[in-house]
């Protein structure tokens, strides 16, 4: 399965935790957070603070999500990957997306090698802008790009 059909799997989930949502209603991980709002999807904040984001109840971990999610898109630095990824299976969480905007990404080898020992191949490598309809003419173009690309290597 290529990069781009898996993320079409995950979005056809509904309910999902977004792991690593600031508090900060201007950073970029609020966007992405109110993207799946927008599109439609339960969206459930995670950050080690709990509390409340965005109006809704944010859970310090995967594990602590009631009722539990189908997903989690993961947004944090790549050194808290691996820490996430064990969390959100041991949730029973077989999904996963690992954000990758311009920089590295959130996915670590560490969190790789523990998804590829659970028999659950992540989304990595995209940036859910790419994906989720609506969004403007940049994310569609550098979508359309990678999807070519993905064709060519299936």
């Amino acid at each position: 399965m290529s990069v781009v059909e898996a993320a079409e799997q995950f979005l056809r989930l509904h309910r999902i935790a977004v792991v690593g949502v600031s508090r900060d209603p201007r950073d970029f991980s609020r966007r992405v957070f109110e993207a799946f709002l927008g599109g439609g999807y339960d969206a459930v904040p995670v950050n080690p603070a709990g509390g409340e984001i965005g109006g809704r109840p944010a859970f310090a971990r995967v594990s602590l999500v009631e009722p539990p999610v189908e997903g989690a898109f993961v947004m944090v630095p790549a050194g808290r990957a691996d820490e996430v990824t064990a969390d959100a299976l041991a949730a029973g969480v077989r999904e996963l997306w690992f954000h990758r905007g311009g920089g590295p990404g959130s996915a670590s080898a560490a969190a790789r090698a523990r998804c590829a020992a659970a028999g659950v191949a992540p989304v990595t490598d995209l940036c859910p802008f790419m994906m989720l309809p609506g969004k403007g003419w940049f994310h569609r173009l550098h979508a359309h790009f990678r999807k070519r690309k993905a064709a060519r290597l299936a």
